[in-house]
């Protein structure tokens, strides 16, 4: 798709090692560019403001996910039959066989069960002292999604390489997507596995989708992909979340007091600590027929890049963007999407986050950085490699 006459051009590479770790700096010249800007490394429309991303994601009749929400043809193809990368009655018929599972009556049921899993996640931490962000960020999302989704015990250590590499397909054909492609392939492989010989936990999710299959109102093929289609997301957005939210409460030891004095702020601080770290990068949507962003004309086939964290971070929505503050009203932050690809899982991460930095208040006085922090290299999850701390018990 060629770049349209007056569309201002973006020449550095979004998806470079450096601009994944320290990406703020380019969405900031990026949204000073203006509301689209054409990325000349990748070939697609960066939305890279609020309004436009809001716009994109609410109209899901013209900017259309089914041509698949990556940035190479090879994930979009393999994206096929996903909840993420199908519209209209397709979306909404994936989605509503395993919406029971995420609704807020389904949750609350798992609620004392999360609270029991954070606290004890929780006191090992500061019975160590010393810890790993990451390590402590990933444990609760560990011991919950996996049973939630049925995926068997076995090969359950590879799921998060899996899941990553799931999320890197979906970039441009880098290095980075190319060396975790074999993982990307394998969680595929192994999901077909699970499908074939059936062995999902009894009462999951995966169970729901086999019978499913059985009655004849979903393809088996469409079991593995949706399988992996909640796994990954479910896994690394929390992930991402709960470890930014103890980065952040120990680089910001006001904020944490805020919230030492104030447990009430818990769902204000999750809706911060999301727009001001947003765990996805950026997803697709191809323009499914002439329109109009912005007053710039996109013809059929443009592919738009939809930049959650640069929206998040936008100065004509946000008053001080670059401050976090969990006193702020963020709850229109779009770290979670919107519209009927919002996140379906949100209910669920929130409740997981909200239990971590519940779990925190009670046991941590005060959250230290104990090391230097490292970002993953993801091409579209945005969260931390490790990250040393020290909890100082209360």
């Amino acid at each position: 798709m060629p770049m349209l006459a007056g569309t201002p051009v973006y020449r550095p590479d979004l998806y470079s090692a450096s601009a994944i770790r320290d990406t703020h700096p380019h969405y900031a010249a990026l949204r000073e560019l203006g509301p689209v800007v054409w990325l000349s490394r990748h070939k697609v429309y960066a939305l890279p403001r609020y309004a436009e991303c809001k716009q994109v994601l609410l109209d899901d009749d013209t900017f259309v996910s089914s041509d698949g929400v990556g940035l190479n043809p090879v994930a979009n193809r393999v994206g096929q039959g996903t909840t993420l990368c199908s519209d209209g009655e397709e979306h909404a018929r994936r989605r509503s066989l395993l919406a029971h599972r995420l609704t807020p009556r389904a949750l609350r049921t798992m609620k004392d069960t999360v609270d029991e899993q954070a606290a004890a996640v929780v006191a090992a931490a500061v019975a160590r002292r010393t810890v790993d962000a990451v390590e402590v960020a990933t444990a609760l999302p560990m011991s919950v999604v996996p049973d939630l989704v049925g995926w068997p015990r076995q090969g359950r250590e590879h799921l998060l390489r899996w899941a990553g590499a799931t999320f890197d397909a979906l970039g441009p054909f880098n290095r980075q997507a190319v060396r975790t492609l074999p993982s990307s392939l394998g969680m595929l492989r192994y999901a077909r596995a699970v499908v074939r010989d059936r062995s999902v936990l009894d009462g999951s999710m995966g169970h729901d989708l086999l019978r499913a299959a059985d009655e004849g109102r979903i393809m088996p093929a469409e079991c593995v992909t949706m399988m992996i289609d909640y796994l990954a997301p479910s896994l690394d957005t929390t992930i991402s979340a709960i470890s930014s939210a103890l980065y952040l409460f120990a680089t910001h030891p006001d904020q944490w007091r805020l919230l030492k004095a104030d447990p009430d702020l818990v769902p204000k601080a999750v809706n911060e600590i999301v727009r001001y770290e947003s765990p996805i990068r950026a997803f697709s949507r191809t323009a499914a027929r002439d329109t109009e962003l912005a007053g710039i004309a996109l013809p059929k086939g443009s592919r738009t890049l939809v930049l959650y964290g640069s929206a998040n971070r936008d100065p004509l929505e946000w008053d001080d963007p670059d401050t976090f503050d969990i006193r702020r009203d963020a709850a229109r932050q779009l770290g979670f999407g919107q519209g009927t690809h919002g996140c379906a899982g949100q209910g669920l991460a929130r409740m997981e986050t909200s239990a971590m930095l519940r779990a925190l208040v009670e046991r941590v006085d005060r959250i230290e950085v104990a090391g230097t922090p490292e970002w993953a290299l993801n091409n579209v999850i945005h969260r931390l490699e490790r990250l040393p701390l020290e909890l100082i018990p209360a």
